[in-house]
């Protein structure tokens, strides 16, 4: 049994709650460790380590502080295929997309912030002869990071590593549900020599901890990634306490697939957006939508690439598609294929759970599903369902396919398929999205602005963005 326990004040300790957390294996449907459950005697001594820490960490030279995260950094790189075992089995997602993707990823987000704070510039105004306006930015102290399941250390190192870059110490909670490659990166941190209480990693329930995080009066700004609905509970905590806050949140994306497409790239492309780590990453387009001249041979051509899809066993180097993240999100997914059965849709391919052979024969398996015949109304076309599960719809012209892409709450990214790159630009500028991809998805450049509009977010990660957030302007004026 492998046991998860808090890292405070660079030290590895127990929680004074002495409660312990079942961690389990979603490819299997077994515990294979445990984690602590922790609690606000935790809190405040990690917040206590990040207070004293604090003064030492702010005043360091960017370039010292870039040199521990180009460590880390290295360290992950060095770590790749432990990080990445250990990924697939707290996660359930192919081993291969957790070795190309989620590490990798994890390691390029340190190199880059601990480059971008080296280059991060502030600005100044002449007033002519009356004087000279400047800004400063300074870290705001004390932060609390709370990262999702989805995509563990990849989202977990995306806010960690601008904040430490920017000179705040960090409060860090990672999911219960995958608490493994944070518990690791913390043994890396330790090995790297991070200055003690620089960085603080809190395991537990997050309607506990995470919440206790966001209410705790010293700690002063809140960066979360993960379920709106989780979203509008922290705001409703961290607003009156007037806490800088970015929530990066859910999203319903809209594909946009119009009849002078490269049909067969589109067909590849379009799947991969859909069902990549069983459909369970925010930005996944599960709202097709279809120029109806090629309606009927793009669905076909969907389904038979959707059939192919190699569903098994994570850890085998073949599979392409993994477990869903636990046995109660399996339960939601599959609920909400039977409410679209029950608004009368039609399920082309999949639309059950999957019943493996071996090891994995309890595991949380969903075959992938593609649903046709609802109106954009529909619940399973309007509610995010986090998984491999997508619907298509036909439309007419360029401003359907517009007003059915803005018809719902969220907005967090699209994806435009046409080889009419006027078309593109229009489409996408008419899209109330806050990230648009033409003729592709998922397409990351670390320096652009990341995040949603209307229920997908407050706020933007990546780049200078990400800096801003972590730290607070001051002008100072000097009178000639």
């Amino acid at each position: 049994m492998k046991q998860v326990v808090n890292y405070i004040n660079g030290e590895f300790c127990e929680s004074a709650s002495k409660r312990l957390l079942d961690n389990i294996n979603p490819a299997s449907g077994q515990v294979y460790g445990e984690l602590v459950n922790s609690n606000h005697e935790d809190l405040d001594a990690a917040v206590a380590a990040a207070s004293q820490a604090f003064p030492r960490w702010m005043s360091m030279s960017v370039e010292k502080r870039a040199d521990y995260l180009n460590s880390i950094a290295g360290e992950i790189e060095r770590s790749l295929d432990e990080l990445a075992l250990a990924e697939s089995i707290d996660n359930g997602k192919p081993l291969t997309l957790a070795r190309l993707v989620d590490i990798p990823r994890a390691a390029s987000n340190f190199r880059f912030f601990a480059h971008a704070i080296t280059q991060f510039s502030s600005e100044s105004h002449s007033l002519g002869d009356l004087g000279l306006n400047y800004t400063l930015r300074d870290p705001i102290g004390v932060v609390g990071c709370i990262s999702p399941w989805n995509l563990p250390l990849y989202l977990f190192s995306w806010k960690i590593a601008p904040a430490l870059a920017a000179g705040n110490c960090v409060i860090a909670k990672p999911s219960e549900l995958t608490p493994m490659t944070a518990f690791l990166l913390a043994k890396i941190c330790q090995k790297v020599g991070l200055p003690k209480g620089v960085l603080n990693i809190l395991h537990g329930v997050g309607a506990e901890i995470g919440r206790d995080i966001c209410a705790h009066k010293d700690i002063k700004a809140i960066s979360f990634t993960g379920g709106t609905e989780t979203g509008r509970q922290i705001s409703s905590i961290a607003a009156p306490m007037f806490k800088k806050l970015s929530l990066e949140l859910g999203g319903k994306n809209p594909t946009l697939v119009f009849d002078d497409c490269d049909f067969e790239a589109t067909v590849s492309g379009v799947v991969k957006s859909a069902f990549t780590n069983q459909g369970q990453i925010c930005l996944c387009g599960s709202r097709i939508y279809v120029q109806e001249k090629i309606y009927e041979q793009f669905t076909k051509a969907f389904i038979n690439k959707t059939k192919s899809i190699v569903l098994d066993d994570p850890l085998l180097e073949n599979t392409q598609m993994g477990a869903l993240i636990s046995s109660q999100h399996q339960d939601k997914v599959l609920r909400l294929i039977q409410s679209a059965k029950d608004d009368g849709a039609v399920i082309e391919t999949g639309g059950a759970k999957e019943t493996l052979a071996g090891r994995c024969q309890d595991g949380y398996f969903v075959q992938p599903t593609v649903i046709t015949g609802l109106s954009n109304e529909a619940a399973i076309n309007q509610q995010e369902v986090f998984g491999p599960v997508v619907s298509l719809q036909a439309f007419k012209d360029e401003d359907e396919a517009i007003t059915l892409a803005n018809d719902s709450q969220y907005g967090l990214s699209a994806s435009v398929w046409s080889q009419n790159i006027q078309s593109c630009h229009r489409v996408a500028k008419k899209l109330d999205t806050g990230i648009v991809w033409l003729n592709s998805w998922m397409v990351r450049d670390l320096r652009t602005p990341f995040g949603g509009n209307k229920q997908s977010g407050v706020g933007r990660e990546g780049g200078v963005e990400a800096l801003k957030f972590f730290t607070q302007a001051k002008n100072v004026f000097v009178k000639y």
